[in-house]
């Protein structure tokens, strides 16, 4: 199954490019200080008040045309951060309890503008790599504990997503993510579970 779209330009910078808010999930530019020495950026804030609190912290590294995901956790948040290179990061909300149910949001993240997104559990999440790129990643939970029974995920292109993956050829993804179920057989999976 293949989803090739070329309709979302490409933008410079970090920031919402596509669909619309969801709730719990927040957006943050970072602010960059520089001087001769060269550039201090904080990265995470407790006072922040986002959605996690961090147990793991990992820093990634993904060559050009990799896409991570889509997966889904319905026990930990997250955070992600592009410290070098580009990445298109697509947000789809399917918690059965929450408002905006059914939402995608679709960003983009560069190294040459800092920032942050953070997203509470039950939301598919996916990260497709312009070029060879560093990131950020936390989770509230170790994947040691999350790994084996909570590490969820569905095809990329599948078009009931809605995501329109700025995507000119087909990705690098890994054989299990290859192997993943359209939305509608994950959804089935998973049925309706509880509001933690």
């Amino acid at each position: 199954m293949s989803q090739v779209s070329t309709s979302v330009p490409t933008l410079a910078g970090s920031r919402l490019v596509a669909g619309s808010a969801i709730d719990g999930v927040e957006f943050r530019p970072l602010t960059m200080h520089a001087d001769h020495r060269g550039r201090f950026t904080e990265v995470f804030q407790q006072s922040w008040g986002t959605c996690i609190t961090p147990v793991q912290w990992s820093v990634v590294q993904s060559e050009a045309r990799v896409f991570r995901g889509v997966h889904l956790h319905r026990r930990h948040d997250e955070y992600f951060s592009v410290l070098r290179g580009r990445a298109t990061v697509g947000l789809r909300d399917i918690r059965p309890w929450s408002a905006t149910r059914g939402r995608w949001a679709m960003y983009e993240c560069s190294g040459d503008d800092l920032a942050c997104l953070t997203f509470p559990l039950g939301i598919l999440h996916g990260w497709y790599f312009h070029e060879a790129s560093l990131h950020l990643q936390a989770v509230s939970e170790a994947y040691v504990d999350y790994g084996t029974d909570d590490n969820w995920g569905c095809v990329w292109s599948d078009p009931a997503l809605e995501i329109p993956w700025p995507i000119s050829s087909e990705p690098i993804v890994t054989r299990r993510a290859g192997d993943f179920p359209t939305l509608q057989a994950l959804l089935d999976a998973l049925g309706d579970w509880p509001k933690p």
